[in-house]
């Protein structure tokens, strides 16, 4: 697969029949990507070939393409191009566009300055271009989706747009708030970051085909799947190293948004051991990644980043279960390869 595509789940995905398949497929999203986004306006132009390097693991369109494979029984055993239908392209583009639009303004929200190893969109050209890029982004993806012949693709893209603003809302109504509970994180996560992965499988299995029994197994694999990314995601801006993960790390911490591992930790620890958290949580909004390994070892003597990595674990469980009824495929075997690999990531 090309350094672009993919490249990120390669090697724990191992050698298969589909590579060459999806490669190509994930190169026609993207330039269906660049097709929509082109402008006639020179600075707008530049802007969206900035927003090009923030493609980054392709996780929306990769899962929507195989879960399109996965669902239609003619690729069980020779999957080819023309099983995957125009429809299952755009929807693939307008997934990775929403996503690119909630990075744009995901990094103004948290002040980053680092996207993928390089610098962000807000801290080239500043807050307000970053704001109006992301508006054009979703804008452009909403635009792109209305193409298809199904209103029902559309209906179901644009309430996920809603569902995973509402999350991103509900998480900032909760910073700072460090009584939060995990019943409340899982509803932030389920929709801020789940909800857009979950309609990418569920329309590629509706576009292949798929019954609404099969389209909800689909969604409830992506659902799964997204939960457990977003919790590996938390442990990363805890342990990770920043030269791997590619963004700069702690910024949870400094922008006061409370994460599993936390959660657990604050509601299991002694008063004592509970102030002394308080206290780096303090310190962390003006100095992070002073604090980070600190607040890693306080946790890890709760057990509580062991708790994270057993509920995302957990989750990837759950995930490969919605497709247990499935026929056997390489597509299925990549999509449960690719659940393992969410967790045991680095970046």
């Amino acid at each position: 697969m090309p350094a672009h595509a993919t490249s990120a789940f390669a090697a724990a995905l191992g050698a298969t029949p589909l590579d060459d398949l999806l490669a190509g497929s994930l190169a026609r999203v993207q330039t269906r990507i660049a097709d929509a986004l082109r402008s006639d306006i020179p600075p707008v132009e530049r802007l969206c070939k900035q927003v090009e390097r923030y493609h980054g693991k392709m996780v929306r369109p990769s899962v929507c393409l195989l879960s399109a494979l996965a669902a239609d029984p003619r690729a069980a055993r020779d999957p080819r191009p023309e099983h995957l239908a125009d429809a299952h392209l755009v929807v693939a583009a307008v997934c990775e566009m929403i996503h690119l639009a909630t990075l744009v303004h995901d990094d103004i929200l948290d002040e980053a300055e680092v996207r993928r190893s390089a610098p962000t969109i807000n801290s080239l050209q500043g807050n307000e271009s970053a704001v109006i890029l992301g508006d054009y982004l979703f804008s452009a993806a909403f635009h792109l989706c209305s193409s298809l012949d199904s209103q029902a693709a559309s209906l179901l893209v644009a309430r996920t747009g809603m569902t995973l603003c509402a999350g991103e809302l509900l998480q900032l109504h909760h910073r700072g708030n460090y009584s939060l509970d995990e019943s409340t994180y899982a509803a932030i996560v389920e929709r801020k970051t789940a909800s857009l992965i979950a309609v990418a499988c569920a329309l590629g299995s509706r576009f292949a085909g798929a019954d609404a029994s099969l389209q909800a197994r689909f969604h409830d694999f992506g659902t799964a799947l997204g939960i457990a990314f977003q919790i590996q995601d938390d442990l990363l801006d805890l342990t990770g190293v920043q030269s791997v993960v590619g963004k700069p790390l702690g910024k949870d911490l400094q922008k006061g948004k409370l994460t599993l591992p936390l959660i657990h930790h604050l509601a299991t620890a002694s008063p004592e051991q509970r102030g002394r958290t308080l206290l780096l949580l303090e310190n962390a909004e003006s100095s992070p990644e002073g604090d980070r390994a600190a607040l890693a070892r306080a946790l890890d003597a709760t057990g509580s980043i062991a708790h994270a990595r057993a509920a995302a674990h957990a989750q990837v469980a759950r995930a490969k279960n919605a497709l247990e009824p499935l026929h056997e495929s390489v597509a299925r075997g990549m999509l449960l390869r690719l659940a393992d690999a969410v967790v045991t990531r680095a970046f």
